[in-house]
């Protein structure tokens, strides 16, 4: 006998069923990657601070694999704010503080935050919360020359990179941006972070000098900052990119062709927490970071993701704007050449 058509719409897809075989996170392997991210971290931060009386270049040295640590606490407090480390919302919250010292991220605001990227990733109605504001070629082209060049400079890899993320990890993070009435416990949050690391930045200073202390964690930050930046940017933003609105947007297509599958070397894999599997992690920010490559393996289904490598990934640097007819994103330079072109008619993808 065939289903009713309420039944139908009623089923869920099937990957709903597969990833929730992999949403239950190891309290051993959880409290494991713990102990190997921050006991080295807290090692390699002694170690700058002996090297001062050495060299400043071995400090500067020294800050590069510290900062891909501090990337390595960030994807744990992110999987804290997922409720997909362990089991306990509790412990996820604590530890989710906790890691907030190191990474500067108020752990409540920023993932309510994030709760709203995951909702809206590709929604073209629902930009600019949680990720880079990605402008359409209409709005565009409807914008001044003022608005134009605020958007460009925007858009600019050193601004993105090497100039916006530390003034938004160190500064912007310490105040209510979205100003959401509802979000009391995020603000609260936010306040006891911005108290804790004042009394924790001000008991460094005055036990090792403020100028040490400087000279260690603003390397460590900057690099950390532009990394985190940077692997979040090309995890959204490619050619093909997903991006509709309602009410044709769905959240299975945002997943698995608005995410990309970045395929790191091993060592990049594990700081970076797995989270080159973007694509399961969309589809299911309950899983482990742990269980993100085996999810991935064991299931052919998600095995066609859009796909970058470190190589390739570069490629992603300028793309700025969507193209609403070609369905795709493309940079100044190709937006320029198609406005001295005039009109092109977009070509249809046979189904």
């Amino acid at each position: 006998m065939s289903q009713s058509p309420q039944k139908k719409r009623s089923q869920k897809p099937e990957w709903v069923q597969i990833v929730a075989r992999y949403q239950h996170p190891s309290p051993a392997k959880s409290w494991f990657q713990v102990a190997t991210t921050l006991l080295p971290y807290l090692l390699l931060w002694t170690l700058m601070y002996w090297s001062l009386s050495v060299s400043y270049w071995l400090t500067l040295a020294l800050a590069v694999p510290a900062a891909l640590f501090v990337v390595r606490i960030f994807v744990l407090q992110h999987d804290c704010g997922h409720g997909s480390f362990f089991k306990s919302q509790k412990i996820n919250d604590r530890l989710g503080m906790l890691f907030s010292l190191f990474t500067f991220v108020p752990y409540h605001y920023w993932r309510r935050t994030h709760a709203i990227h995951h909702s809206a990733t590709g929604d073209l109605e629902h930009r600019g919360i949680g990720d880079f504001y990605t402008m359409t070629v209409k709005e565009y082209q409807a914008a001044d020359r003022w608005g134009r060049l605020k958007y460009r400079l925007y858009r600019n890899p050193a601004t993105m990179f090497f100039i916006a993320p530390l003034f938004v990890f160190i500064i912007g993070y310490r105040f209510d941006f979205l100003k959401r009435k509802n979000w009391k416990r995020e603000r609260r949050g936010l306040l006891w972070t911005n108290i804790a690391l004042l009394l924790l930045v001000a008991g460094l200073m005055l036990t090792l000098g403020w100028k040490e202390y400087l000279l260690i964690q603003i390397p460590i930050t900057y690099i950390a900052t532009g990394l985190g930046a940077w692997f979040f940017f090309v995890q959204h933003n490619f050619e093909e990119a997903y991006w509709d609105q309602a009410p044709t947007w769905d959240y299975t297509a945002a997943a698995l062709h608005g995410s990309s599958y970045y395929k790191l070397p091993k060592v990049l894999q594990w700081f970076t927490g797995s989270i080159g599997f973007h694509h399961i992690h969309h589809l299911s920010p309950k899983i482990p970071n742990y269980l993100l490559e085996q999810c991935h393996n064991e299931n052919p289904m998600f095995q066609h993701p859009p796909t970058l490598t470190p190589t390739s990934s570069f490629g992603t640097l300028n793309l700025s704007l969507w193209d609403e007819e070609r369905k795709r994103l493309i940079t100044f330079g190709q937006f320029k050449l198609m406005q001295q072109a005039g009109p092109v008619v977009a070509k249809t993808t046979p189904v």
